[in-house]
């Protein structure tokens, strides 16, 4: 693998990573809303990362292949003076577990912050390898 490799490696996962992120942010966004703007209850989503090869077969990055909803059951709350209730005065909110969307946030963001420092290391190597002959 080239040294130039490392950068289209560490992009990929820099952009899934980054699309990770607007995932989480969207969930977080949503997890105290009763209603989405469709009218029904919004459910969590999820991305799939996927290996790809990178400049041939010499390298392998990721992507996300796809944004998923969460099958976990939606969360019931009760709260019978709300006018979305049920007759048995529950409201029906979003699955979204916020603790768990933490713990996804903290994990994207450094997973990108890794890849700047990889990337910064080899941008570093290449600009030391330009002076050996100085």
């Amino acid at each position: 693998m080239s040294l130039f490799s490392v950068f289209n490696v560490a992009g990929s996962a820099m952009s899934a990573q980054s699309q990770r992120l607007n995932v989480v942010a969207s969930n977080l966004a949503n997890a105290d809303s009763a209603t989405s703007s469709t009218g029904q209850v919004y459910k969590a989503k999820q991305v799939v990362f996927s290996a790809v090869p990178v400049n041939g077969a010499e390298a392998t990055g990721v992507r996300v292949t796809q944004v998923v909803e969460d099958k976990s059951p939606p969360r019931m709350m009760y709260d019978p003076k709300s006018p979305l209730a049920d007759e048995k005065g529950y409201v029906t909110m979003p699955n979204v577990n916020v603790v768990e969307e933490m713990v996804n946030m903290i994990s994207a963001s450094r997973s990108y912050q890794t890849n700047v420092d990889t990337m910064n290391a080899a941008k570093s190597m290449l600009q030391k390898t330009l002076t050996i002959g100085q």
